[in-house]
């Protein structure tokens, strides 16, 4: 094969060579999608990790410590205000009661009898100091003989006597009286107390305590919330906590349900932070309570603390740094270049700016293509 033919295969395969990479490497290479920035509202929000909780969170204990006899309900069901929770054994209370009930019958009866001997002694009493004055007038006339008149008088003090130790007996009575329905009013106050009641509507999230064990006063048996007070408890950082006030709106993705988005709003702010962290409580409250829910369930609290109504916007995933600036890279008549933005605020994905318009071409960057360089030929 003659020469010269040799180098003008060699050159054909060069050139085709060469216009495969242009058209196949170089050209995909750079050739960027474009778009332009957009008007309207930005929501700017804060996130941050919390966990399922509550501000009113009841512990059931037993009123008197003992035996449980009965509990009514369990872990993960509801119960009504009012409702029967736990029953404790009295032990001999009701045999207690009923006998002071019993001792309160027969002091009534006894303040009955003594008060009606009261009245007799005190008819006998008229009797005899008629005949006490009757029998002294003779005795000191000189008609009546001195043992008629002793035996008289002497009469007269013994039926006092008599009358001063009832009206002393019906006072110990009456006391007795007292000291029993005393006795009948703590003994009923500690029945009432052998049943627990649900203090409110709500969802027993722990039971601890099984029937016939023994506890005392202070033991928990169970734990209700009231799921109107349900939130997630946040932490934030001081440095940007102060962003945040009451009121605001949020938005909170559950562990177990994370295609969800629950409403919800900003119920409390702690006022001290954390000595160690430097992290201040966040409490978000839902606006419509989960079902169901699990306290403790890990949640992702999004709390909108800015909003702006009309602002020019680019998307985040075309801002970069450029010689320590922050901007986009724009489409010139075919080539790149570098517009540094002048920041307002930013989203999660979007960031608002001052010095862009909507006629722009904004270039979107490319981790698989070519690096983005001033004056760099754009293809599309």
């Amino acid at each position: 094969m003659k020469t010269w033919i040799k180098y003008l295969i060699i050159l054909t395969v060069l050139v085709g060579a060469g216009g495969l990479f242009f058209t196949k490497v170089y050209i995909p290479k750079t050739t960027f999608e474009t778009l332009s920035p957009t008007s309207g509202a930005l929501s700017v929000t804060l996130r941050a990790i919390g966990n399922v909780s509550a501000k009113d969170i009841y512990v059931i204990t037993a009123q008197s410590g003992g035996r449980v006899l009965a509990i009514t309900t369990d872990a993960g069901k509801w119960v009504k205000k009012g409702a029967l929770l736990v029953r404790m054994d009295g032990v001999d209370l009701s045999a207690q009661l009923a006998g002071a009930e019993a001792s309160l019958e027969k002091a009534k009866f006894d303040i009955v009898a003594s008060q009606n001997e009261l009245k007799n002694q005190q008819s006998q009493k008229v009797l005899l100091q008629k005949t006490y004055n009757r029998y002294k007038k003779l005795n000191d006339q000189g008609y009546a003989a001195q043992s008629e008149y002793d035996k008289a008088q002497s009469d007269l003090t013994g039926i006092e006597t008599q009358i001063d130790a009832s009206r002393s007996r019906i006072n110990a009575v009456k006391a007795e009286s007292r000291r029993a329905q005393k006795s009948i009013e703590a003994l009923q106050t500690r029945i009432e107390r052998l049943s627990v009641y649900a203090p409110v509507d709500g969802y027993v999230i722990e039971k601890s305590v099984e029937v016939a064990q023994n506890v005392l006063p202070t033991t928990s048996i169970l734990k209700i919330v009231d799921p109107k007070t349900l939130w997630v408890e946040t932490k934030i950082d001081e440095r940007i906590c102060s962003e945040v006030r009451a009121g605001q709106s949020a938005t909170i993705k559950l562990h177990s349900q994370p295609n969800k988005v629950f409403q919800g709003k900003v119920k409390r702010i702690d006022a001290m932070s954390d000595a160690v962290t430097h992290e201040r409580e966040i409490d978000v409250a839902f606006e419509k309570i989960p079902t169901p829910f699990y306290i403790n369930e890990q949640a992702e609290v999004s709390i909108e603390i800015k909003g702006y109504d009309d602002v020019m916007k680019v998307p985040l995933k075309t801002v970069v740094q450029q010689n320590g600036a922050l901007g986009i890279w724009i489409l010139q008549k075919g080539r790149a270049h570098f517009l540094a933005l002048e920041k307002i605020d930013q989203s999660d994905s979007e960031m608002a700016v001052a010095n862009v318009t909507d006629k722009i071409q904004i270039i979107v960057p490319d981790a698989n293509k070519k690096p983005l360089k001033e004056g760099m030929k754009i293809h599309q």
